[in-house]
Parts: structure tokens; C-alpha cells; sequence
């Protein structure tokens, strides 16, 4: 008797249903391609809302009318140079000039130099005092310019110092020193006082570990407070519209008031001479810009 065996049926395959692609994992700190593209918006609109006062102000130095700011669209067909020759040729600009650098300079070197010197010496030592010092320097800042200019006035004419570089260069320590001197007292909060300690050991004097150990590590700091006591200097006005008597011996913040008289404004010159003025400012800028981010972020984190 043969037995036979039925056929057994080949289990059927297992349909699946398609899956998804995964999603692309984005990692810790990486922004969406729409909020990247956002950013980026926003960062270029406000670069144009930056450079459009700078841009402005060039077209209209371009302009041979006194007027032709009330119709710019009249430049475009009469652009020249001659403002800038006028100004040029015709001013006291180099005289300017040579106020502006000499008294900004000067008080850059002497402003960062004596608010350097404070900030360490509150940061590294403890002193009776030392605290109220830092406070009273904060309270100087308190006082407006026209409450100042009286008795500054009296003192240099007393020191003999009116229409002198020395004096407005005084004059103007008195304004960057005290907010120099917090900036560099907190980045020099941020260098290790191990620095100061090596120093002593390899011999150095209190003075030489200052010099050559903690103001090159201190550059950032130092730029900044050089950059921020070039710039007060460079354009502040009341002091030296006050200080400064002679025509030869005036800034260029004091010398663009001779383009504004009781009934006339040539505001054609004063345009292209402040874009004369940019330039020296701007090149400053560069000269700085690698460490001004830094040093006004490591400033700030310890007070």
C-alpha cells in the first residue's frame, strides 16, 4: 500500500508597506535651514539700515548746491569732486587734521595707560579704599558736560593751559579714565593671578610683571578702552569748541561748526568733509577690530 504525501505550499511572502525615510537628526546648536535663512535676512536688512545714513552722506557730498539735499534727486545728473577740493584746498582741514590726531592720541596713550595701571591695581591689589576708588570713578560719570566746563575752565586758566593741546588732552582723561579703568579692572579679573605669582618668582618687580607679563595677555582689553578714548576725543565738541581759541587749533567736530552760520548752512561741505573725517576713524577701526569683540566680552564677565 503506497501512501503519498500532498505538496506543501511554500509560505507566502510577507508584504511590507514601505516606511518613511528617517528624518535627518539635527545636532545640538544647528539652526533649521528657515531659521538660518531668517537670520540672515535680518542681519542683512540691518546692515542696510547702517550703511544707508554713511551712503547718504556721500551721495549728498557729491552735490555742488548748498541745497541739493532738499532735492536730491538732482545729483545724479551734476555729481562733481569740487566740495572735497574746496574743503581741501580752501579749509583749515589739515590744521584740523593735526588737532584731531595729536589730541586724540594723546589722550589715548595717557588715558589707557593711567586707566590700565588703576584697573590692576584694583584687581590684583587690596588697598584701604580700593573699593571706594572704583565707585568714585563710576560717580564722576554722573556729571553733565555744562555743569563741568566752569570750573575745568577756571582750573586750566589758572594752569595756563587754555588753547593748549595738554589741557584738552587732560580734559578728556577726565571722561575715558573712569570707564577704561572698569573695563581693563574686569579683564584683568579674567587672567590668572598664577601669572602674577610666576612673574615674582623669575624675579620681576610688581612693575615688570605688569609690563611684561599682563598687558600683552590684556590686548583685546587694551583695544577696546584705546578705541573708546580715540573716538571721544575725536568727536566731542563742547569742550573743545571751549578749550581751543585759535582757528589753527580747533578739532574737526569744532572746525565743520565754520560751515554754519545765523542764515547759511553749507551743508554740501559739511557733508564731504565728514566723510573726510571718517576716514582716519576708520582706519583706527581696522587697525583694532581683531580685538575689540574679545576684549569687550572677556571685560564683562567679572566685575
Amino acid at each position: 500500500m503506497s501512501t503519498s504525501t500532498a505538496p506543501t505550499e511554500a509560505p507566502a511572502e510577507q508584504v511590507t508597506a514601505p516606511t518613511a525615510p528617517p528624518r535627518p537628526v539635527r545636532r545640538r546648536g544647528e539652526r533649521s535651514r528657515a531659521a538660518s535663512l531668517a537670520s540672515h535676512g535680518v542681519l542683512t536688512l540691518a546692515s542696510l539700515v547702517a550703511l544707508f545714513p554713511v551712503a547718504w552722506l556721500v551721495f549728498l557730498s557729491l552735490g555742488p548746491d548748498k541745497n541739493d539735499y532738499l532735492h536730491p534727486g538732482r545729483i545724479w545728473s551734476k555729481m562733481t569732486f569740487d566740495n572735497y577740493a574746496f574743503v581741501l584746498q580752501d579749509t583749515n582741514f589739515f590744521d584740523w587734521l593735526k588737532s584731531s590726531l595729536i589730541v586724540s592720541l594723546g589722550t589715548t596713550v595717557i588715558g589707557v595707560l593711567v586707566a590700565a595701571t588703576t584697573g590692576y591695581a584694583v584687581s590684583r591689589m587690596r588697598f584701604p579704599g580700593y573699593k571706594k576708588l572704583m565707585w568714585v570713578l563710576l560717580v564722576t560719570q554722573m556729571f553733565p558736560i555744562a555743569v563741568l566746563i566752569v570750573p575745568m575752565y577756571q582750573i586750566l586758566s589758572k594752569l595756563q593751559l587754555i588753547d593748549n593741546y595738554f589741557g584738552l588732552i587732560l580734559v578728556y582723561c577726565s571722561t575715558a579714565v573712569p570707564y577704561c579703568a572698569w573695563l581693563l579692572k574686569g579683564y584683568f579679573d579674567t587672567i590668572p593671578f598664577e601669572i602674577d605669582e610666576a612673574g615674582r618668582v623669575d624675579g620681576l618687580t610688581p612693575f615688570g610683571t605688569f609690563f611684561r607679563l599682563i598687558l600683552p595677555l590684556a590686548r583685546p582689553g587694551l583695544a577696546v578702552a584705546g578705541f573708546y578714548s580715540f573716538i571721544t576725543a575725536f568727536g566731542e565738541v563742547a569742550f573743545a569748541s571751549t578749550f581751543m581759541l585759535s582757528d589753527t587749533k580747533y578739532t574737526f567736530a569744532v572746525g565743520l561748526q565754520s560751515f554754519v552760520s545765523e542764515h547759511d548752512a553749507q551743508r554740501n561741505l559739511m557733508a564731504a568733509t565728514a566723510v573726510l573725517v571718517a576716514i582716519p576713524v576708520s582706519a583706527f577701526f581696522y587697525l583694532v577690530q581683531k580685538n575689540l569683540v574679545t576684549g569687550l566680552t572677556a571685560g564683562g564677565t567679572k566685575g
